[in-house]
């Protein structure tokens, strides 16, 4: 009983110890946050409430057109050495194996795309 006393009586003290190390860090925090210094002690530059960001001159895109789901599709299948399989192309794509199959028939029909086995499509 004696042990678990001063087993008890030393547990007591480190999470004492502990409790004031947390104190120290949580007042360390709050000094840092309303001084306007940094973790590293390097002074922020201060900033006018007023100020606006500078714009810099916007470089205007060329309008992307969307993705189609056969060009997502014959982009994985471009990539391909040994050719994709339906199954393949629906886990990547996240497309039912019904939409990969009518996009498979389409490309086939382009002649973007050839079987090189049962289930398996690779590039022209």
């Amino acid at each position: 009983m004696k042990e678990i006393d001063v087993f008890l009586k030393t547990v007591v003290e480190g999470m004492k110890a502990m409790a004031q190390g947390i104190e120290a860090l949580a007042e360390k925090l709050d000094t840092i946050a309303t001084s306007g210094v940094d973790e590293k002690g390097k002074a922020k530059p201060a900033r006018n409430a007023r100020s606006k960001p500078k714009k810099s001159a916007a470089k205007k895109a060329a309008p992307k057109k969307p993705v189609t789901a056969a060009e997502t599709v014959l982009k994985i299948i471009n990539r391909s050495k040994k050719g994709v399989s339906p199954a393949i192309l629906s886990e990547k794509t996240g497309f039912s194996r019904k939409k990969v199959h009518n996009i498979i028939y389409k490309l086939k029909k382009e002649d973007k795309i050839k079987s090189i086995g049962k289930g398996l499509y690779l590039k022209v």
